[in-house]
């Protein structure tokens, strides 16, 4: 991997670490009880839970991927840093690209 290509992951990496931030904040915010004593319908209500359901889920997916993503900028500072931690080999540029947080080659994922 060349310097431009790292420096370029790095970019991508803080920029979607700030975006999943952003992201976590509404998520926590949307996931708030729901208070007893608002004035919505039943029905509104159960939508209301089911929505508060699907985003819980959303904010504990992106959480992990906030933690796979905090674990990929330690780790461009080291020469580990675009090399399968299964087989050796370098990952291909596209796909830290894609996914920056990934630590193998895409047959290696498979297995």
């Amino acid at each position: 991997m060349t310097d431009s290509e790292k420096k370029s992951l790095v970019e991508i990496i803080e920029q979607q670490i700030a975006a999943h931030r952003e992201e976590i904040t509404e998520l926590i915010e949307l996931t708030k009880p729901i208070a007893p004593d608002c004035a919505i319908g039943r029905v509104s209500r159960m939508d209301a839970i089911n929505n508060k359901s699907i985003n819980e889920a959303s904010l504990r997916e992106k959480k992990k991927v906030l933690q796979r993503l905090e674990t990929a900028l330690e780790r461009s500072q080291t020469k580990e840093f675009g090399v399968c931690q299964r087989c050796g080999a370098a990952i291909p540029f596209g796909r830290l690209e894609f996914m920056p947080y990934t630590t193998r080659c895409v047959q290696c994922s498979g297995r």
